[in-house]
Order: structure tokens, then sequence, then C-alpha cells
């Protein structure tokens, strides 16, 4: 930023350019984005993927019933189950074979992943399912969900902030380009009479 700084303090002086003071606006705007915008954007990024993660939660939460299961054998070792709603971590999910209830009273009996401690054949293992009683993983809860809008909002804010300076870059370098390319020609039509004014003839 020291183009900003030479805006600042070089009002008044008679050997500033005007790329100078372009240079020092274009920094200026920058700065400003950078405090102001990017957090805007960042923020904005954060409400709006927290709303959409709140409103999967809440259909999620409708949609998946907790059920009480019994454990009818033990389905092998224990594996890493993923969930599909992107857990913080993943936890080693027990997977056995259990019994249960559908909602319309018909019963089930499969393979099933759980969180629970399990024990012996009959013991009690709780389990989720959806509206046609299929094991479906947990429902997200809010505090997974906020964590991810966290996340989110600082990630558009980070996004924002390189754009802005990537922006900066680019506009600063084209304006010295330019200023490359005057002093090229200008040198070029001034070289060969230079040095000539004032020698003996």
């Amino acid at each position: 930023m020291w183009a900003l700084w030479a805006l600042l303090r070089g009002r008044g002086n008679p050997l500033r350019r005007a790329t100078d003071r372009h240079e020092g606006w274009v920094a200026l705007g920058a700065l400003l984005l950078l405090v102001v915008g990017a957090p805007a954007a960042g923020w904005a990024g954060g409400t709006v993927a927290d709303a959409a993660l709140q409103r999967s939660v809440r259909a999620q939460h409708e949609e998946r019933h907790p059920v009480d299961a019994v454990v009818v054998g033990p389905a092998g070792r224990e594996r890493f189950a993923g969930d599909p709603e992107g857990r913080v971590e993943r936890a080693a999910r027990t997977r056995v074979v259990a019994s249960w209830e559908a909602p319309d009273g018909s019963p089930r009996t499969g393979e099933v992943a759980t969180d629970s401690r399990t024990g012996p054949p009959g013991s009690p293992v709780r389990i989720w399912t959806d509206a046609a009683g299929r094991p479906v993983p947990p429902p997200m809860d809010g505090r997974t969900a906020r964590t991810h809008a966290v996340l989110g909002g600082v990630g558009t804010f980070l996004l924002a902030a390189a754009c802005v300076e990537a922006g900066r870059r680019l506009v600063v370098g084209r304006m010295a380009r330019r200023r490359h390319a005057r002093l090229d020609r200008e040198w070029a039509e001034a070289g060969p009479d230079w040095g000539r004014a004032g020698t003996g003839g």
C-alpha cells in the first residue's frame, strides 16, 4: 500500500506524477473493499449458508426418526461409516444386524450402523429410519450446521479479499506497463538529441 501512503503524503508535491495519484486511488479503493466489502461478503455468504443448512436440519429431523431396535447378531468388524451430511468428525460406527418395527407396524431386519454401544443379541440399540422404515444416517444437528456456515462465511471472506488484491495488482500492473511504455517512447524521441544542448560547435 505504498501508493496509498504516497497519495496521502505527497499532496501538493510538484514532483508527484499523475500515475502516482491514480495508483494511490486504486490502493485506497482496494483498502476500502478489504475493510468493508470482503467482510460484508463473508457475512452474507455465511448467513445464506446458515439459512440453507438450518432448513436442511429441520427437514432431516422431520423425515428421520429414532427407533429402538434389538440386536440380532454382529455384522462383522467395525468400519468407518461416512455420514453423507458431513459431520465435523467421522466416528467409527458399529454395524450390527438388528430388528425393528417400521412406522406401518411391519417387522424389519437388516444390517444397520449405530453410534450406540451394542451388547449381545437381544440388547436394545438406537437407530434412525425414514418414513418407510429404511435405516438412514442420523440427521445433522444445528451446531454442526452452524459450524459449516461459519466456515463458509470465512471462506467467502478470504475469496473476496483474494479477488480484491488480485484486481488491485492487475490494475496497478497495467498502469505500470503503460507508464513504462510512455517513458520508452519519450526516451526514444529525445534520445538522438540527448546531450547536444550546450555543447560547443
